[in-house]
């Protein structure tokens, strides 16, 4: 039976940790899930380790304080080839992501010859809920200037709910990622497209958080404008062939 490891970044999600660990064993035996805490002043992470406690499946790593999604989940895969995972995944702690969800994205790794396999919500079937349309329209015109900029063919370069295979994490110098914010999403992307890995959408359904508090923050439009710009250039100098 294939291995599959859930990497689940928190940071003050009390009210969500119990369900959403739980939520993700549901999927079946081979599913396993880390949770990488960021110190949560509100007990996330002793949470994560009373439950690692009951199943061996339930995994933590305890950090220092906040340090950017991007670290969080380098930290994970890490861990998860370590561990020798087969297959390893990005999914957020709040459900806005449907951990029902996670067997599709396995089935396009196992069985369509994904390499990568993306939950979207901008193809055909995808779809976003609880969005104001001006934050829909931010997003929708964010992606279509990281494609235009780099040439990625995502339509949600943004996305955060993801199955990568062991082969296409084991092959990148992850040391290379340099965004630690949301645009982390989109060099990972974008590097495992440049070194000729497939990528392929599953539509999903995002659903805005319903508990504790957005981590969404001001500087992260500029952040992935800046950012965008700086990954063609790496491109340009062959920084990810290097």
């Amino acid at each position: 039976m294939e291995k599959c490891l859930v990497i689940v970044p928190t940071y003050n999600e009390i009210e969500n940790i119990h369900d959403i660990v739980a939520a993700v064993l549901r999927q079946g035996a081979q599913f396993h899930v880390l949770i990488v805490d960021d110190k949560s002043p509100d007990g996330t992470g002793e949470v994560a380790e009373i439950l690692s406690k009951k199943d061996d499946r339930v995994h933590v790593l305890h950090r220092s304080g906040k340090q950017g999604l991007g670290t969080a989940y380098i930290a994970g895969f890490r861990y998860g080839l370590e561990k020798d995972f087969d297959f390893i995944f990005e999914m957020d702690a709040d459900f806005s992501h449907n951990p029902d969800d996670l067997p599709r994205l396995l089935d396009a790794c196992l069985n369509t010859g994904a390499d990568v396999a993306v939950g979207s919500r901008y193809v055909k079937g995808g779809n976003i809920k609880n969005w104001s349309k001006d934050r829909l329209i931010l997003s929708y015109g964010a992606s279509l200037y990281v494609r235009m900029i780099t040439g990625l063919p995502v339509s949600d370069p943004t996305a955060g709910f993801i199955c990568y295979t062991k082969r296409v994490l084991a092959s990148l110098d992850l040391s290379k990622i340099q965004f630690v914010g949301y645009t982390f999403q989109i060099e990972m992307k974008y590097y495992s497209w440049l070194k000729g890995y497939t990528l392929q959408e599953i539509p999903i359904t995002f659903v805005d958080r319903e508990k504790g508090s957005s981590k969404m923050h001001a500087n992260i439009v500029s952040e992935a404008i800046k950012g965008v710009i700086n990954m063609r250039w790496k491109k340009l100098t062959g920084f990810y062939h290097k």
